[in-house]
């Protein structure tokens, strides 16, 4: 099945996502342009990078006749949200693998999840960092059945190459192109993406000692295309004390950032 066929793609993904120049006399003065990709706009369930990383694992999902879902996350994860609604809307069960204790009531994330009908297990912090053993990976399919496991964060193979397809949606010259980086899949793919056209890929780390990451997108690329490319950095020193983290001059500066974008561009950025 091909990821873009009417059976995989639904009817309200928006792709190409908008792209907006941001109209900031700070960036201006210096000759500097700035856009931003508004990945976030691509469907309201699966924001960002949620719908590149997971469309190619849904058409193996399928190919491969699984009829559940299993992946993993804290208890704020963004991916675990999306996977969850991915199998509603692919008519998958799902099965989201926690870290850390249950934590009643839930919080929205979760809440959301359990209202598309996924599956919440938890795993303790310690058996968590294990998570990718073929042991625990044994343990958990003997509990819940035949599953197509997805990574924390969707990250894989099949995720970098959706993620690759983002820069050839730019249709304009830039030098580098920027963004956050938590497991590497998306830095991994937009790299790939600009390969031989002399851009570079720039990621912020968003967890604290992000530098492991380095290797994580060498693997990532050498698992998607057989080698890495030489096209990439991240920069580690972003995190602020630690993922989520943030402090008043950070708030200061997003607020700032967004009313400069909004009076601008029209943007209306999301929180």
């Amino acid at each position: 099945m091909a990821a873009d066929s009417p059976a995989c793609r639904p009817s309200d993904v928006c792709l190409p996502s908008p792209l907006y120049e941001l109209a900031d006399e700070r960036c201006c003065g210096k000759g500097v342009r700035v856009y931003l990709k508004r990945d976030d706009l691509i469907h309201p369930d699966m924001p960002g990078n949620k719908w590149r990383k997971l469309k190619y694992n849904v058409v193996a999902a399928k190919d491969q006749g699984y009829r559940r879902l299993l992946t993993f996350g804290g208890a704020f994860s963004n991916h675990v949200r999306a996977v969850a609604a991915a199998g509603r809307i692919w008519g998958f069960d799902t099965v989201g693998v926690i870290r850390g204790e249950e934590r009643l009531p839930l919080n929205d994330t979760l809440a959301y999840a359990a209202s598309q009908g996924m599956v919440l297990t938890y795993m303790d912090r310690s058996e968590y960092r294990q998570k990718t053993d073929p042991a625990v990976v044994s343990r958990l399919l003997a509990q819940f059945g035949p599953c197509y496991v997805i990574p924390e964060g969707g990250s894989n193979a099949l995720a970098v190459r959706g993620c690759a397809e983002l820069p050839a949606e730019i249709a304009l010259n830039f030098d580098v192109i920027c963004c956050a980086c938590g497991t590497g899949g998306t830095l991994a793919g937009i790299a790939a993406g600009v390969d031989g056209n002399g851009a570079r890929a720039l990621g912020f780390a968003v967890l604290k000692g992000g530098e492991f990451l380095n290797e994580d997108v060498q693997r990532l690329q050498c698992d998607a295309y057989g080698a890495a490319t030489g096209n990439w950095s991240i920069e580690c020193g972003f995190h602020f004390g630690g993922y989520a983290r943030k402090t008043a001059a950070l708030d200061a500066f997003v607020a700032d950032f967004k009313a400069r974008a909004w009076r601008g561009s029209g943007l209306g950025l999301r929180s």
